[in-house]
């Protein structure tokens, strides 16, 4: 299916943030054939973008995406509110067909809001029927994703998932959802470290959340046992040093941060500015619905107000729509696959309206989608050249 998207305002984030009006999107099958003024016809179904905003699909560095069915049920909790509530007592009770149910549910949710891709970062392994549901649900979205696995054992079930979900031309592929030292503890730690490297997967962690002194001490285990090699991505990454900082961009590491869940959960002040000043791929992510927003737009504008807030005003509106795109990209290892508009990517794309209350007298387009955008302007989704949302309606 070949798919032109005329006369639009085409947005797109590599290698720099760029806006060109009046210009066309060539689709063709799963791909972007081209990207200019006055693409020919040639056949494609045609689609007016005048008076729209197309730019590549935001990218959710970090979800817990099981968990939509619990929106705000700890609102106004802490962090040990939210492990009571929601890891203590409603992930044990979580039957497959609530996996399915709440992975299928959040997935829509993304792609509602113009996501279209997710790592979905599941504790809700605790079977194997458990996973082939998460699994399954991620199919029947039709997001792309990459299912961020948490090991229960170190046997043979990991790689059955592994075989089960990373295709090279499917939209499902699978990263390591480690524990880590912070949470888990050392042994489990070079467990978790030697599966990815066995399956050849990047780990994705929830690190330096604890305090500075164990934020520190546990980035020095990961490096003396040579477990930096492996592409990592630290979530929150709250407390570690500019030092830190620098070695995870050195050794490769990227870093997720939930801007909204970070303040409201008591974690700490999220470190974006700080870590992107280093080096790293820098990406947002809802974390969870639990306890705070799950769209990009959300996310976008806490992250820029607060680093803004902090004194940082280089920080731009550029900054940050990078972060929501093609950083969220480069952080789950999808930088070659998503994450712009560059001919010969996937086409993951998003139209979105101005001419909603919210979005009519927009003068600078990147400002207003940081700013003004809410779900309500997102009119069309496209994940692999095909429609997810159209006229404003998930398919």
């Amino acid at each position: 299916m070949r798919i032109l998207i005329k006369n639009g305002t085409v947005i797109d984030t590599h290698p720099s943030v760029t806006v060109s009006e009046v210009t066309d999107v060539l689709v063709d099958g799963d791909r972007i054939e081209a990207v200019g003024r006055g693409l020919p016809e040639d056949g494609a179904e045609v689609i007016d973008a005048t008076g729209r905003l197309v730019l590549p699909g935001f990218v959710d560095s970090h979800r817990h995406t099981w968990q939509a069915p619990y929106r705000a049920i700890v609102a106004d909790a802490d962090i040990q509110g939210y492990f009571q509530t929601v890891l203590g007592e409603l992930a044990p009770s979580l039957t497959p067909d609530g996996a399915h149910a709440g992975n299928l549910a959040g997935a829509r949710e993304c792609l509602d809001a113009g996501v279209t891709t997710l790592l979905d970062w599941t504790q809700a392994t605790h079977t194997p029927e458990h996973t082939d549901a998460l699994v399954a649900a991620l199919r029947e979205s039709g997001i792309r994703a990459v299912l961020g696995y948490c090991p229960q054992d170190f046997a043979a079930e990991p790689y059955r998932v592994r075989d089960t979900c990373v295709r090279a031309d499917g939209l499902l592929t699978m990263a390591i959802a480690a524990l880590g030292p912070e949470i888990a503890g050392e042994e489990r730690t070079l467990q978790e470290w030697r599966l990815a490297r066995d399956l050849d997967l990047p780990v994705t962690a929830h690190l330096g959340g604890s305090s500075p002194e164990q934020a520190h001490a546990a980035l020095m285990f990961l490096h003396d046992n040579g477990l930096l090699e492996r592409p990592t991505t630290y979530i929150h990454a709250i407390h570690y040093s500019d030092e830190d900082f620098k070695l995870i961009a050195g050794t490769g590491g990227s870093v997720s941060v939930s801007p909204v869940d970070e303040l409201t959960l008591g974690i700490g002040y999220p470190v974006t500015g700080r870590a992107a000043a280093a080096g790293a791929a820098v990406s947002l992510s809802a974390d969870t619905v639990t306890c705070g927003p799950g769209d990009m737009f959300s996310l976008m504008r806490a992250a820029f107000a607060m680093e803004r807030g902090r004194g940082n005003l280089a920080f731009t509106t550029r900054d940050v729509l990078r972060m929501a795109t093609i950083g969220g990209a480069e952080t789950v290892g999808l930088g070659a696959v998503t994450g712009s508009l560059t001919p010969g990517k996937q086409a993951d794309l998003i139209l979105l309206r101005t001419d909603t209350p919210g979005m009519s007298g927009t003068r600078d387009p990147i400002g207003a989608i940081v700013l003004n955008a809410d779900t309500s302007a997102v009119e069309t989704v496209l994940v692999a050249g095909r429609f997810r949302k159209r006229d404003g309606r998930l398919l």
